[in-house]
């Protein structure tokens, strides 16, 4: 099975935005407010996913501060994860849940190279088989550290109020409904979720809503 478009230019981001601002016009007016979407690629890998687990439920500066302790102690790989005790991770700053999880990611020995060339189901079932690891993440993974072009994650809260704002909804919509309103952006809904992202921004440093 093809694993699709992979975005791994700032022209890919804007063939894709030009794509759907041609097919929806309320993507085109967010697309006029925005300018040029970023590019927002990451690494694949071992550290990438710890560096999630690293961050869940807690500030950006706070999950930086975590990140660089490991950074320093030197375990960000799955050897390194496996030769610490859950006690070790914990002197690193880690709670006990997330400790567990950094040792289910390190156990489950995810093959990343295999990764890139699996469809893009195959890679949301692989992860979130991992303890720790959600849709979400999974979602967040293959879009932005595969570059897969058509896959959205429709349980950020980010994405749900900028759809909500600019699709004038009665509330944010659940992750069901945006999942299925996402449909319609296919086969760009990575570039969707970078204009959606986009303009959350910008409505946030408008509105200062939260």
């Amino acid at each position: 099975m093809s694993i699709g478009r992979i975005v791994e230019t700032d022209a890919d981001v804007a063939e894709g935005a030009a794509w759907l601002a041609a097919q929806d016009p309320v993507l085109a007016v967010a697309y006029k407010t925005t300018g040029p979407l970023p590019l927002r690629r990451r690494p694949d890998g071992f550290a990438q996913l710890l560096s999630a687990i690293v961050s869940q439920q807690v500030s950006t500066a706070s999950a930086r501060a975590l990140w660089g302790k490991l950074e320093a102690a030197g375990v960000i790989d799955a050897e390194a994860v496996r030769a610490r005790s859950e006690g070790d991770l914990r002197d690193l700053g880690l709670s006990r849940q997330k400790a567990r999880y950094a040792h289910a990611l390190a156990a489950a020995e995810i093959d990343f190279a295999a990764l890139r060339q699996s469809p893009d189901a195959e890679v949301v079932k692989t992860l979130t088989a991992v303890t720790g690891i959600g849709v979400w993440t999974a979602e967040i993974y293959a879009m932005f550290s595969l570059g897969r072009a058509d896959v959205f994650a429709p349980g950020d809260l980010a994405l749900q109020e900028a759809a909500r704002l600019l699709y004038d909804l009665p509330e944010r919509p659940r992750e069901p409904v945006l999942r299925q309103l996402a449909e319609n952006w296919s086969p760009w809904r990575s570039v969707a979720a970078r204009l959606l992202f986009a303009y959350y921004r910008h409505a946030k440093q408008r509105d200062g809503i939260t």
